[in-house]
């Protein structure tokens, strides 16, 4: 059976998960017939992953877990991570300068990374996708943010490895709707074209060389990897928080179950003012039993949030500076991400472009996954002629390189090079007689290196003793085509060297918790099946019961009084057995059903007899 791989956009609120296969994409839709699966995690009883999860978030907002993309690859004390916290009902704590989130489980405290939290998320498409394709799939695509760091994408990988997963490439999601634009008009000339990329969590902006419609090179990334829908969600919510208490003279914000129902009203006003001039929101019993309705404009949201829409303007000139390319050359500005829904980003951002239609043509919450999927078709090597030739060419968002002395950063790499790419510096000892040189490897772009954000270090012992500047330094870079980066350190005129490939280093996940993990998930799946399976039986008991007592009202005239007498006395017995054993295991569960099968069945073939006698 040919295998199948599939396209992962790994989102903030929502994901997406499609496939190449007859000469087409296909999205594949959740169990619930959505073509598109919430990011939320809850836990209680049971784990539940999407729609699910996210319907009964706000009666259990400590234990529904969204937004991880905010936390994945990042550090505790990092300020938007602090910032973050202040409006998610559930728990995130620091472990050793880490963020995860904490919450309680059957009844039982449990620490979860975000890389786990995300595989749970990625572990549902894959069993989605397995379910519509009819075989197993192991091999995907998954797609970041154009501007993550080299952390955020390892820490994406990871997640996928633990979803039991083969990665086969991480790439950029900007670039991924170009591939689908390009496919879906099915360009023949060469065209400048800038994705504008605003999704519910991150932003980014790509300026891209589409040629043939099979040669797709970036040419320059920009974007916020804090930026997006649940940003206009917050201010909506600080807002509306500050009208519950002039109005009633309390304050809300620090009940969670009140703050989750409030953000779910504020993201469905923000969606109403996409098409309507206003949205009314209603919430009964919001607080301390207080009924809250209120009503809000789209000029008062487009005024709460201005300052976040201009900023978006700010990364789309910076993208086209980096690039080189005047505004007037671009040929297709290309909107992705369901927050390109909002009319005053579609305004502001046609007016940059001195009105220039905006291109709505392919799907803004699809679109990502489209790319993915034809990306993941190719390196798994389908021979579709329409995808088989794709050249993907990408670009690294920040500029990569070493410490050297007075704190100042030297680039090896610089932003927006093309890859997979390769340089070599050279570098000398600082001090006489030095015989150990640690290079830190940075990536950013502050002068001052340690402004920076730290990837890992690289030492050399046993150097040669020379005077200062004498002994000789190669540092070698190679940045892979998903943008992760190995380096090599090398002593000249000598076999002295060391190599790294920056995956592993302080606050990432090691091989061992990679493993704890994919072992803990498989148990995580084997719960979940046992809960089904138990939930199932139960069904099938408690339906046989009431279809029993259903035909036994039907033919109640046709029984005698000890076949009344016993028909009710087994169901009531069964129904107040199930009453007192909600959480009874699935093997009690089945014997019951047997035993009232086996007790039950000589009059339930008298009842059928005389049905068919009746006939």
């Amino acid at each position: 059976m040919e295998k199948r791989a599939i396209g992962i956009d790994l989102g903030t609120t929502h994901s997406c998960v499609c496939v190449w296969q007859n000469g087409k994409m296909e999205v594949i839709s959740n169990e619930q017939g959505n073509r598109v699966t919430p990011s939320y995690v809850a836990f209680s009883e049971v784990r539940l992953i999407g729609d699910t999860a996210k319907m009964l978030a706000p009666i259990n907002p400590k234990n529904t877990i969204f937004d991880v993309k905010r936390l994945i690859g990042r550090k505790f004390d990092d300020p938007l991570v602090q910032a973050d916290m202040k409006h998610w009902p559930f728990t995130v704590i620091n472990d050793a300068g880490n963020p995860k989130v904490s919450v309680e489980y059957q009844g039982v405290d449990k620490v979860f990374a975000p890389e786990e939290i995300s595989s749970m998320v990625l572990s549902k498409l894959k069993e989605t996708a397995e379910v519509y394709l009819n075989r197993k799939v192991t091999d995907a695509v998954i797609t970041v943010p154009a501007y993550f760091n080299d952390s955020q994408r390892q820490a994406t990988k990871d997640a996928g490895v633990i979803a039991g997963l083969n990665v086969l490439q991480i790439i950029n999601e900007p670039t991924s709707a170009a591939i689908a634009y390009g496919l879906d008009q099915n360009l023949k000339s060469k065209r400048n074209i800038l994705v504008f990329d605003l999704g519910s969590g991150t932003f980014d902006v790509s300026v891209l060389t589409v040629d043939e419609g099979s040669l797709f090179e970036v040419k320059s990334t920009a974007g916020d990897t804090h930026l997006g829908g649940e940003d206009f969600d917050s201010l909506l919510v600080n807002y509306l928080i500050e009208e519950f208490k002039l109005k009633h003279s309390k304050d809300l914000a620090s009940n969670p179950r009140a703050l989750s129902r409030l953000r779910a009203a504020a993201e469905r006003a923000k969606c109403t003012l996409s098409s309507a001039p206003t949205a009314n929101i209603m919430i009964d019993s919001l607080f301390d039993g207080i009924d809250f309705y209120t009503q809000v404009t789209r000029p008062k949201f487009e005024d709460l949030c201005a300052d976040l829409f201009q900023r978006t303007l700010t990364t789309v000139e910076q993208a086209l500076t980096d690039a080189k390319i005047e505004r007037e050359a671009i040929d297709d500005v290309v909107l992705v991400g369901g927050s390109t829904r909002i009319p005053k980003v579609q305004l502001l951002l046609q007016n940059f472009f001195d009105g220039k239609t905006l291109n709505h043509s392919i799907h803004p919450d699809e679109a990502v996954a489209y790319g993915a999927a034809v990306q993941a078709a190719s390196l798994s090597g389908n021979e579709d002629l329409e995808i088989k030739d794709i050249v993907l060419r990408d670009v690294t968002p920040l500029s990569l390189g070493v410490d050297t002395v007075n704190d100042v950063f030297s680039v090896i790499i610089k932003r927006n090079t093309r890859i997979p790419f390769k340089e070599t510096k050279t570098y000398v000892t600082a001090k006489d007689n030095q015989e150990l040189l640690t290079f830190c490897i940075y990536e950013g772009e502050r002068a001052v290196v340690t402004e920076n954000h730290l990837l890992g270090k690289v030492s050399l012992r046993g150097i040669k003793r020379a005077p200062k500047g004498v002994t000789t330094v190669d540092v070698s870079f190679d940045l892979n085509e998903e943008g992760i980066l190995s380096v090599s350190v090398e002593e000249r005129g000598t076999d002295k060297s060391e190599h790294i490939t920056i995956t592993n280093e302080k606050g990432r996940l090691s091989k061992g918790d990679i493993r704890r993990m994919i072992k803990e998930a498989k148990s995580f799946k084997e719960k979940d099946e046992k809960h089904l399976a138990r939930s199932r039986a139960r069904n099938q008991l408690e339906d046989y019961t009431y279809k029993m007592m259903q035909e036994f009202k039907v033919a109640e005239s046709e029984l005698s009084q000890a076949d009344k007498s016993r028909m009710k006395e087994e169901s009531d017995e069964i129904l107040d057995w199930l009453k007192k054993n909600p959480k009874a295991g699935l093997g009690q569960y089945k014997r019951k059903l047997q035993d009232i099968q086996e007790k039950c069945q000589p009059i339930m073939k008298k009842i059928h007899k005389e049905d068919a006698l009746l006939d």
